[in-house]
């Protein structure tokens, strides 16, 4: 289906699953757009626990995004992308527009998550273990059948 060059990377996991460590790599391996909703509401200086803005941040970069992809480019989505839902949304319009199309999941147990999160120290305020693991039960892990759906990294088996 590729036949505009462009190259969608859907970054997927919960907090603390290294989605950020991952995404810059990529960014810098691949000449990557790196779009990520949480720079963005530091840059602004927005609450990052702001659901709405978030919302709407991540709707400008997605509305930018395919910009990008129309251009031949290449654009990580660093959202997290919870369910499945949006992970299929996003997929079918950057195929719509020519692109590749991968997905990248990021997963831990919950212990592993939570210690990663507390040694960075960088919510304000703090992710607690409840929040946790509400998150881990809202969150819609990619199963075989829907990574079968992507495509493969370039130069990959």
């Amino acid at each position: 289906m590729e036949s505009s060059g462009s190259r969608l990377i859907i970054i997927c996991g919960l907090p603390g699953s290294g989605k950020t460590t991952l995404a810059r790599k990529l960014e810098g391996e691949r000449g990557a757009v790196r779009l990520s909703a949480d720079d963005w509401m530091e840059a602004l200086q927005l609450d990052v626990w702001d659901e709405a803005s978030r919302s709407r941040i991540e709707a400008l970069q997605w509305k930018l995004g395919r910009r990008l992809l129309s251009c031949g480019l290449t654009v990580i989505i660093e959202w997290g992308t919870w369910a499945r839902s949006e992970r299929e949304a996003l997929r079918r319009q950057a195929r719509a527009l020519g692109a590749a199309v991968e997905l990248h999941y990021l997963a831990a147990d919950i212990d592993e998550l939570f210690a990663r999160i507390q040694r960075r120290g960088m919510e304000n305020p703090p992710i607690t273990r409840d929040a946790m693991l509400r998150w881990a039960q809202i969150f819609e892990a990619p199963a075989a059948e829907e990574m079968k759906l992507f495509d493969r990294p370039p130069n990959k088996p």
